[in-house]
């Protein structure tokens, strides 16, 4: 039987309640690591948020001289400090020494990019949040030079906020909605874009004159949940995204999986219809046609007697829909179960395909209780072959829009440790 879903909100950035200091993965990786091993520790003092030379030496599983070696190395290098690690019951004797982060050593942005506003996040070398900033955007279609620019002006706003200017930026990482190659920073295509096929990483660097990394926004979400939520002690977790399209991003061996051609866990346009709904993508039956906000909306306007033509934005149509729903309206609450159904679906294909130990439910749409109701979990539960010990457990975080930005940084704070400590391109 699942797990009962439990719900967290966060409206501003943090960490969960409880959470050890430290960003990045807990758990060490299974198998070959393909990282040198000075990138090893200090990924390990970074998770740890301060740790000793013989915490390191137990979770690397190395010896205290290949320790000693490489922390000094990393002291040099001025990405570690040493410090004390508490305070001394006598005057005797060296006080215990700890390592932690310089922070101040690189800073980096990130960024989602969205429908009716951008986000973006400031955070420092040890992935403590310095500033973050807002802005609205008209939700149509852009030209890849009003994105760009728009972009900038985001962060024009960021750094004003932060009193810094750009060249004291490391690397941005940037999440988007569509499909992304991470490795080329090529968008094939975006519902937020115009044009198909596009380079979009060599117009961001062109235009800030600085390392760039793109990604798909639901692997922002996931990577946030890695970096600093639920995610970070677990080697295989799912998060799935519901706002103005459906996303998905899986964590398998304690890493980010994106696929062979970098762009797969499409969940939104998987198909749970032939020849059904309309999707924005422009085929016909994808599981965000039934259950993303232009979807729903689509459906309001004949429930609630709407004109489709008019001028109200879907998440208006939205918020009037889920209130005729919670005052009985039967037309309203069959959307919304028609569309739990569907999200149902959904999920027992992600459990039944990778069986992983928590799927997250996250995203803006999340806070329409219809969507996870017992009646969903029940339905998930059904479709499900196996539903033995242990439960793939469910939950809902209703994290704040930053968020996105934020495991954007974690992005960039990935990629750029790969290109200072590792020594990678």
């Amino acid at each position: 039987m699942f797990a009962e879903n439990a719900e967290t909100k966060a409206e501003t950035l943090g960490t969960y309640p409880d959470s050890p200091e430290g960003c990045g993965p807990l758990l060490t990786t299974q198998g070959k690591d393909t990282k040198p091993l000075r990138q090893q520790v200090f990924e390990q003092v970074r998770a740890a948020g301060r740790a000793a030379r013989a915490d390191v030496t137990r979770a690397l599983n190395i010896s205290p001289g290949s320790v000693t070696a490489l922390t000094s190395d990393l002291i040099a290098g001025g990405w570690l400090r040493e410090v004390e690690s508490a305070p001394r019951e006598s005057g005797r004797g060296r006080p215990p020494v700890a390592l932690e982060v310089v922070p101040e050593c690189h800073r980096v942005i990130g960024i989602k990019l969205s429908d009716e506003y951008h986000t973006a996040v400031l955070t420092d070398f040890a992935g403590r949040t310095l500033a973050d900033a807002t802005l609205p955007t008209p939700p149509v279609r852009k030209s890849i030079d009003q994105l760009v620019e728009e972009t900038a002006a985001l962060i024009d706003q960021l750094l004003g906020s932060a009193g810094l200017t750009l060249h004291q930026i490391s690397t941005i990482g940037v999440g988007l909605s569509g499909l992304v190659d991470n490795t080329t920073g090529h968008v094939p295509w975006s519902p937020l874009l115009l044009d198909t096929n596009l380079d979009l990483k060599s117009a961001l660097e062109t235009r800030f004159g600085l390392p760039v990394h793109l990604d798909n926004d639901a692997n922002m979400l996931t990577l946030a949940e890695l970096w600093f939520g639920a995610g970070r002690s677990m080697s295989d977790f799912a998060v799935v995204t519901i706002e103005h399209g459906v996303g998905m991003g899986l964590v398998l061996n304690n890493r980010l999986y994106r696929g062979t051609r970098r762009m797969g866990l499409e969940l939104g346009h998987t198909k749970v219809q032939l020849d059904g709904a309309l999707c924005r993508c422009g085929q016909r039956g994808c599981l965000e046609a039934y259950v993303a906000d232009y979807a729903l909306a689509r459906e309001a306007s004949t429930a609630l007697g709407r004109n489709t033509r008019n001028l109200q934005s879907p998440h208006a149509m939205l918020e009037t829909l889920y209130g005729q729903a919670i005052a009985g309206n039967q037309a309203a609450r069959t959307i919304f179960r028609r569309a739990g159904r569907y999200l149902a679906v959904g999920l027992s294909n992600v459990i039944q395909l990778f069986d992983p130990e928590l799927i997250i439910l996250s995203g803006e749409r999340m806070r329409y209780e219809y969507l996870y109701a017992d009646e969903v979990l029940s339905e998930t539960r059904s479709l499900t072959l196996y539903d033995g010990p242990p439960a793939c457990r469910i939950e809902i975080h209703a994290w704040g829009d930053l968020v996105w930005a934020r495991g954007a940084t974690a992005l960039a704070l990935s990629a750029l440790t790969d290109a200072s400590i590792g020594g990678q391109p």
